[in-house]
């Protein structure tokens, strides 16, 4: 079955009662249970609700995994991950890696006894020499947001195999279409379903999938025992969200492609970050592991005060947080996923005064690009 089809025939989970041919919204916190001593699948939401049921059961599918957990956001699925560790374990994960996951990494997991160590996941060598005695798993992040770094996953699935170690991916940029972790043999791969698999810009949401029984049970555990759960009405918008996104993501990565090389033959523009682009450092490897480019480039013009004035000039971007939706996204890393970094972290991890992220949407092509060139008109 093609993946187009499969994601249509998973996003359709027709009602076995009335037949709708969309998943009924169960809003209900508790169920009945037959009698004193017999116990349906369902008893309380938080532990299991048919609708979110639905949804988990279809992300867990379009990743190629046979569990799938559903949280109220992205960093919710990612902390619960991260929650399955204990006292005394150590991890080692990219130094490229999304604002959220640096606080929680850096904020958060201290306290409980958890510490980690960011090292550059494109040196196979830098991830060797960071491996400790109590370290535990390797947190992959690919392509890095914002600054589209690559990682080898085989490679690094290779050397965690070798260790005994396991490896955790986020998959958000590339989407189950594009990019398949586990087929590769990532143990665990997370997304904010917030971006595209929701692709509205309506809901938040979260998803972690794997193919291990014994993971399996520590990521519900966490799941049920915290209750970051991702509500009923949400789910079912994600499902509608996820009937589409084929086609979306399709249209905004061939945009994305074609605005990465305009932007990369201006002279008003330092530096496109793109893995589309065979200039690109991590080129032939993202070809390799994935079959798009993506629907998210970074470009440099140069300085604070020349982003601000493309920024301010853009006419069809929003300028906001966030990404993967049908309208552009434009936003400013700095001050925005990675506001969490001091100076002189932007700079270690790529994240320079100039750079600006964009999220392509599925507006005209040619519109984007004329925008973009009478935005940067302004610039010196």
């Amino acid at each position: 079955m093609g993946k187009w089809t499969n994601l249509i025939k998973q996003t359709t989970d027709s009602d076995p009662i009335s037949g709708a041919v969309n998943t009924p919204i169960q809003l209900s916190s508790t169920f009945s249970q037959a009698d004193f001593d017999t116990y349906g699948h369902f008893d309380y939401s938080r532990s299991g609700n048919p609708t979110r049921e639905s949804g988990e059961r279809a992300l867990a599918s379009l990743e190629g995994g046979k569990y799938g957990y559903l949280f109220s956001t992205g960093m919710a699925a990612i902390s619960s991950v991260l929650f399955i560790f204990s006292s005394g374990d150590h991890l080692v994960v990219s130094k490229q890696v999304y604002g959220g996951t640096f606080r929680i990494l850096h904020d958060v997991l201290p306290r409980f006894g958890i510490t980690y160590d960011l090292v550059d996941f494109s040196n196979i060598e830098e991830i060797k020499k960071a491996i400790k005695p109590n370290t535990k798993a390797l947190y992959i992040e690919t392509p890095a947001n914002p600054t589209l770094n690559i990682t080898d996953i085989s490679a690094v699935v290779a050397l965690a195999k070798e260790q005994g170690l396991l490896t955790i991916a986020d998959n958000t940029f590339m989407t189950p279409l594009t990019q398949r972790p586990l087929e590769l043999g990532v143990d665990i791969v997370v997304h904010s379903a917030t971006k595209f698999l929701a692709g509205h810009s309506d809901i938040l949401a979260g998803v972690a999938v794997t193919n291990d029984d014994e993971l399996a049970k520590r990521i519900y555990f966490i799941q049920n025992a915290v209750g970051a759960t991702l509500g009923v009405t949400d789910t079912w918008l994600l499902l509608r969200g996820l009937k589409t996104l084929g086609v979306r993501y399709k249209r905004s990565s061939e945009s994305a492609q074609t605005i990465a090389e305009h932007l990369q033959a201006d002279k008003r523009v330092v530096q496109v970050l793109y893995p589309g682009l065979s200039s690109h450092k991590g080129y032939d490897i993202h070809q390799r592991q994935a079959s798009s480019g993506g629907a998210v480039l970074s470009f440099d013009v140069g300085s604070l005060e020349n982003a601000r004035k493309v920024v301010e000039h853009l006419e069809i971007p929003i300028f906001s947080v966030s990404l993967g939706a049908v309208e552009s996204i434009i936003s400013y890393p700095p001050k925005m996923s990675h506001a969490e970094l001091n100076s002189e972290e932007l700079l270690e991890v790529g994240i320079t005064p100039g750079l600006l992220r964009l999220s392509v949407g599925l507006e005209d092509v040619e519109d984007l690009i004329d925008d973009l060139d009478q935005a940067l008109s302004y610039i010196d």
